[in-house]
């Protein structure tokens, strides 16, 4: 059976933390694999008789198992009858029977873990078994994805099943009226993305206002009948979901909350975010403010305020006070200094518009907080919005631990487990895949300089077009997608580019990505929804070839990428290509990387080996550790928000 979830309850502190961690531990030890593997072989033996049914008789096995889950009779073995009907029902809807290992797999989503599944296992026919159980409970499964199109291509894709089953399915996407919403969200299915399931909760508690819990809000719609705003919420209440992509969702994004917020003009606010820039520029680096890399934060010098001081004085107004103008003005040069053109934002219609750092995808819906959006637009002298005032805000932490049930899958959840525990008290259990993986992973290929790299890289691609390989080449940015596509026509080679900037055509390039040697140049959004299949003949070749420019933050993504080749037993091979001059090194391995840099100085010869290949993984472990703790500040800077403020309303 799945776990209670602990609702909005605060993060442990001090001794109940430890203890706590403790039993993540512990958890973990627990060799769940094997058991669902064993409960998944039972499931699978009941194929014979189930075979034999007729649609007819199948159908109504479907509504004796459904009543079980309805009245709260479920036992093991009723669980185990009810996948085996579902995997039947699967193969006479669409022509697929789940194998041994996406039944165990959807085994450990219904007992409430995070499962790990290697790109290509079949994760969206693993999620019919667990979600139709859901759905038998009449309450309502949320299925959570990363963007409408998978949203609406899953539910379309799955909903014969579904209804099949005697139930019914929805799809939620941007442009819905609240109308439609509610529809949808009545559905005994329903599939949504983390973003549109975030703002229609909070659009509905600021709808009810301060009314908390059910009693409440009965006793309000009594006295004031249809004015009470309880009939203009969309949700019915957040019994159950699955979460595909759960790294993406519930760790990547995670550090940025979800605002409802509205226009507050200020024209003298806007005009000072001008200014600031101007002020900004005319400071000197080292002299007037210093760096600090790791934390992308800009202190001001003594000698930096007092000049800007000086500069500021003409300007009246707001300029002169100290605390103020110190504010804008470090804003303007952290936009300046750690916010670059076409790796965290690109210029769309005269705006700008956020590149999602993790899956490379545009953003055009969210804003930097505290200035920050402000302090870029002024820089790239753009229009600038006026900051706007905030209505009401959750992180995505917080709202899924509002589910009663919570479970999900991922092709990378293993370098989640402590986090997946800490923030959610969910184990993870990693899935073997169907068929051996004969990938071929190369150790680091290490360079001085960055123009080395570049060079290995191309002459890589230059080899493996040769021998007519596929190739899916990724990069941490839409600049260093477009300067590799700069260095590929020089060298003469066609290829592809898949970045945010033309996002439109991501289907149609991802559908040609494994076809003879094709190049595909693309950032993270490649790695994530989409299968690359290879075209006839490669798999004899070597199969997909897949090189990474740069080590991500998050080895998560790393792997994501690499798992593009060598799916469900195919053929492949994947090589990182990585230069000390990387940010990942520069901004979390200072030290070591500076000695390295002047060690090995400006030579284009590889320079690979232990210390050099340490050095990413020294790099990518501190990363990884100094997100893990600004995520928990988020949770709790929300738990804070929640004691003192009283907006968000813990669900019983």
């Amino acid at each position: 059976m799945l776990t209670q979830r602990t609702g909005g309850n605060e993060l442990p502190k001090g001794l109940d933390a430890a203890w706590d961690v403790a039993a993540g531990y512990v958890q973990q030890t627990v060799p769940r694999s094997r058991l669902f593997l064993r409960r998944a072989a039972e499931v699978l033996a009941m194929e014979a008789e189930l075979a034999r049914l007729s649609d007819q008789a199948l159908r109504e096995e479907c509504l004796k198992v459904r009543e079980h889950f309805l009245r709260g009779r479920e036992t093991p073995e009723i669980l185990k009858r009810a996948f085996a009907i579902i995997r039947e029902v699967d193969f006479r809807q669409i022509g697929e029977r789940p194998f041994l290992v996406q039944v165990a797999g959807a085994m450990a989503i219904e007992a409430g873990n995070f499962t790990e599944m290697a790109t290509g296992e079949g994760k969206t026919l693993t999620a019919t078994m667990p979600a139709t159980v859901g759905g038998w409970r009449g309450k309502g499964c949320h299925i959570i994805t990363t963007n409408d199109y998978l949203a609406r291509r899953d539910a379309e894709w799955m909903k014969r099943v579904y209804n099949f089953c005697g139930l019914t399915v929805s799809a939620i996407q941007a442009d819905m009226e609240p109308a439609d919403r509610r529809q949808a969200y009545l559905a005994d299915i329903t599939y949504c993305t983390n973003k549109e399931v975030t703002a229609d909760y909070l659009r509905d508690r600021l709808t009810l206002g301060r009314l908390q819990g059910l009693s409440a809000v009965i006793l309000t719609r009594i006295v004031d009948g249809q004015g009470s705003g309880t009939d203009r919420v969309v949700q019915r209440g957040l019994p159950c979901a699955i979460v595909d992509e759960a790294d993406s969702i519930l760790i990547d994004e995670a550090v940025t909350p979800l605002i409802i917020s509205g226009h507050a003009p200020n024209p003298e606010q806007v005009e000072a975010f001008r200014q600031a820039a101007t002020l900004s520029a005319q400071l000197e680096a080292i002299r007037d403010y210093k760096l600090n890399e790791r934390f992308h934060e800009v202190d001001l010098t003594s000698a930096g305020k007092s000049r800007l001081g000086e500069l500021a004085e003409p300007l009246g107004g707001l300029w002169q006070g100290a605390r103020r103008r110190e504010e804008l003005v470090t804003q303007a040069l952290t936009a300046r200094e750690f916010y670059m053109l076409g790796k965290q934002y690109v210029i769309q219609e005269g705006k700008v518009v956020i590149v999602d750092e993790f899956t490379g995808r545009l953003m055009p819906d969210r804003e930097w907080r505290d200035g920050l959006h402000q302090a870029v637009s002024a820089k790239e002298a753009v229009n600038i919005e006026p900051p706007k005032d905030t209505y009401a805000r959750i992180s995505f932490q917080r709202f899924f631990r509002l589910y009663r049930r919570i479970s999900g899958m991922t092709g990378t959840a293993i370098e989640g487990t402590r986090e997946f525990w800490q923030i959610y008290h969910c184990p993870v259990v990693k899935i073997p895949t169907n068929r051996p993986c004969i990938r071929v992973h190369e150790p680091d290929r290490v360079y001085a300089t960055a123009p080395a790299k570049w060079n290995a890289i191309v002459q890589e691609i230059r080899l493996n077009h040769e021998r007519g390989l596929p190739m899916l080449v990724g990069t941490r940015s839409v600049g260093a997608s477009e300067h590799l596509s700069r260095l590929l026509v020089a060298a003469g080679l066609e290829h592809e580019v898949l970045n945010a900037v033309n996002e439109a055509r991501e289907a149609e390039i991802v559908a040609l990505a494994g076809q003879a040697g094709r190049i595909t140049v693309a950032t993270n959004m490649a790695g994530r929804g989409t299968d690359i299949k290879l075209g006839s003949g490669i798999a004899d070749k070597g199969g997909l070839q897949v090189i990474a420019t740069e080590r991500h933050e998050a080895g998560r993504i790393d792997r994501q990428l690499f798992g593009r080749a060598g799916r469900q037993g195919d053929p492949g091979h994947a090589v990182a290509i990585v230069s000390l001059e990387d940010e990942l090194v520069v901004r979390h391995a200072p030290r070591l990387s500076g000695y390295l840099r002047r060690r090995f100085g400006k030579t284009s010869r590889e320079i690979s080996g232990p210390v050099t290949r340490k050095l990413f993984d020294v790099a990518q472990n501190r990363a990884e550790r100094l997100a893990l703790r600004q995520r928990k500040g988020v949770l709790r800077t929300d738990d804070w928000l929640d004691e003192y403020l009283g907006f968000a309303g813990k669900e019983k």
